[in-house]
Parts: structure tokens; C-alpha cells; sequence
């Protein structure tokens, strides 16, 4: 049976909402026989004559899952080894000694990262505090690049991404948003005027807490080429086998956001009513929820080795749920409270994870 030519390769983006693109995007041609998913295609040489050329610069693998993430953020995308390998190349198109305004409470890589450059001479870094919009836009004046992170990590602050980024714009400043912990299902940056979206796409995108990838996107395709440029020059590209993983877990991104944006809403409803909670901090939206215990750092320690569900451990997005007290590592802000945990609230019955969360409170009263 001959293939129907009226069957696109691929669904029209355009006109479907992102809980489809994400299901849709990045599939092979729709011909009999064909696989519904793109294969891994283990490949470092192709025979000469293609666009491929060399298995450094290019991967069908990579591409479906480029073409599924740039439709969702509404962009084009390149994926990296690692979400740091992601933010070392943006930084690396900053000029020599020129000015990156970011948030004080950021990922702790990103800030090492800018520590580091600072340290040697390469930038000057500024960190603000997100939430002061007009210190923010003040900062912006002078600046090459603005960095913001929208919900913050771990503080989860929120910006007013527009207004900086209008504001950046006007200094000549391009801004760049670590959309990690919201993802395009939940905010779409380059719609808001923004130059670049960063992803660590071992997290949410992934979801299972099995594989490290990161990712950069834009709609602007002068950015787009200096930006693969540079990942082809210094070679910090992903594996075959981690971009199938990453684009196998995008396909439940829609459901798994829900889920876990659903959860983290029950529990930001209970906790406040718990003696051993000082603070919630939760920015309305997303599966990552922010407490500060009010018996101290010692307490919140406690938390993270009392629970039988929550999984203490360093990383989040994935379907289970996991949690730290942030100030264990030197290199955390020290404007967070040293009693603060960050929840990374999974998919499971809310009921189990609010039956186990609140033992281990009830552990931590007192």
C-alpha cells in the first residue's frame, strides 16, 4: 500500500494545544510500517553528501527531540550533554567584562558558574534580588545579559519577565529564563519577549531521574546559529540513547505537570495548619514547594531522614517525590533559611504523601 501524500511527517504545531504537541511533535513520516517513535540512531560518521556530516554536529534522535521542544516554548531548539553544559555555553557568549544581572537566589550551578567567570576576569556578575523589579530594571542599564530564573530555585520567587525583559531590551541586554522548573506547559518565555530558554531537561522534561540532558531555545535564528556554533566547537552534545529518554518522557510531560501540580496545590492547602511549618512558600503554580521548619536546621534534617515515601535527595521533576534542606550545600545563598526544604512533589496518591509528610513532621514538633 503506497503512502498517503496528504499525511504530513509531522502533526501542524501551530494549531494544537501544547498537551498534544507534546505527544505529536517529533514523530517520523506517517507511512505503513513506519514507527510510531524515532529511532535511536547510534551514529558518529554518515556517508558524506547529507546535512548530517558528523556526529558531533548532528542526530536525527536530537532532532525529534529539538522539533518537540522548540514547537512547545515556540521556538527552535538545541540540546546539550547536561543542563550546565546548556548554561556554560550561553555564558560563554558573554563579552570579556561585560555585566550579567541574575538573580541572588538562583540554582546553585548557575551562581558557581558565574562565580567562577567573575573570578577569572571573564564577567562581572550582579546579583539582585528578582522580586525588586525596579532595582532589577536599574541594574539592567549597563548589563549584557539578564538572567532570570521564574519561579527562583529554591526560594521560588517569581519576575516580572516582561517588564525586565522590555527593560533589558531597551539597554541592549539580552535575557535569558531558566524555564526548568515551570516548563512550556506552564509558561512560554520567548512569547514574553525573552531572547533565550534554558532548560535542564534532566528534570521535568525527562521525569524519571534517569538520564542528564539539557537544552537551549530561541526564536531568534541569528542566536540559534552562534549558539549551535559554539555547541559543535566544543562538543557538549547529548547521547543518542539520553535524547530518546529525554523525548520518551516529554510524551507524558502534560500529564505528569498535572498530576504533580495538582499534589503540591493539596499539600500547599495543609501544611500551614501544621505546628512544625514557620513558612509555605509555593508561587501558585508548578510541583515544587518551598518550607521553612520552625524549630530550625536540625529539624528540618530530621524531616529528611523520618519519611518512609519522600525520597531525600538532590534533584527533582521526576515522578516521585523527593525533598533537601538546601543550606546542606556550601555553595546555597545565604539569604535562604537554613531550616528551608525544598519538596519536589511527585505523582503519587496525595493521600500517601500527605499521611507520610505529616509523621514526619509530627516527629519534628517540640
Amino acid at each position: 500500500m503506497a503512502a498517503d501524500p496528504s499525511l504530513p511527517e509531522s502533526a501542524p504545531t501551530a494549531t494544537l494545544r501544547p498537551s498534544t504537541v507534546a505527544v505529536t511533535a517529533g514523530r517520523p513520516a506517517h507511512q505503513p510500517d513506519a514507527p510510531l517513535n524515532e529511532p535511536i540512531t547510534m551514529a558518529s560518521t554518515y556517508v558524506a553528501g547529507g546535512d548530517l556530516e558528523y556526529g558531533r554536529y548532528a542526530n536525527p534522535t536530537w532532532t525529534a527531540l529539538e522539533d518537540t521542544l522548540g514547537a512547545l516554548e515556540g521556538g527552535r531548539c538545541l540540546s546539550f550533554a547536561s543542563g550546565m553544559a546548556a548554561v556554560t555555553t550561553v555564558l560563554d557568549l558573554v563579552g570579556h567584562g561585560a555585566k550579567v544581572v541574575a538573580p541572588r537566589h538562583s540554582y546553585s550551578g548557575t551562581v558557581l558558574q558565574l562565580a567562577d567567570l567573575e573570578a577569572r576576569g571573564r564577567l562581572v556578575a550582579e546579583l539582585v534580588d528578582i522580586t525588586d523589579t525596579d532595582a532589577v530594571v536599574k541594574a539592567c542599564d549597563d548589563a549584557a545579559l539578564v538572567w532570570l530564573e521564574s519561579p527562583t530555585n529554591p526560594a521560588l520567587e517569581v519576575a516580572d519577565i516582561e517588564t525586565i525583559t522590555a527593560a533589558a531590551h531597551e539597554a541592549g541586554a539580552y535575557v535569558v529564563v531558566d524555564n526548568t522548573f515551570a516548563t512550556p506547559l506552564l509558561q512560554t518565555p520567548l512569547a514574553q519577549g525573552v531572547d533565550l530558554v534554558v532548560h535542564s531537561a534532566t528534570k521535568y522534561l525527562a521525569g524519571h531521574s534517569d538520564v542528564l540532558l539539557g537544552a537551549v531555545c530561541t526564536n531568534d535564528d541569528e542566536l540559534f546559529s552562534v549558539i549551535k556554533g559554539r555547541r559543535d566547537l566544543m562538543g557538549a552534545v547529548p547521547g543518542a540513547f539520553e535524547a530518546w529518554l529525554v523525548l520518551r518522557g516529554m510524551r507524558t510531560l502534560h500529564l505528569r505537570v498535572e498530576r504533580a501540580q495538582a499534589n503540591a496545590q493539596e499539600l500547599v492547602r495543609r501544611l500551614p495548619d501544621h505546628p512544625a511549618i514557620a513558612e509555605v512558600r509555593y508561587p501558585g503554580f508548578g510541583g515544587i514547594v518551598s518550607i521553612v521548619l520552625a524549630q530550625g536546621a536540625i529539624a528540618a534534617d530530621l524531616l529528611t531522614r523520618k519519611t518512609k515515601l519522600w525520597v531525600h535527595a538532590t534533584s527533582l521533576g521526576g515522578v516521585e517525590s523527593t525533598f533537601e534542606r538546601r543550606r546542606r550545600w556550601k555553595a546555597e545563598a545565604p539569604t535562604i533559611p537554613d531550616a528551608l526544604v525544598r519538596l519536589s512533589v511527585g505523582i503519587e496518591d496525595v493521600e500517601d504523601l500527605w499521611d507520610d509528610l505529616r509523621t514526619a513532621l509530627d516527629g519534628c514538633v517540640g
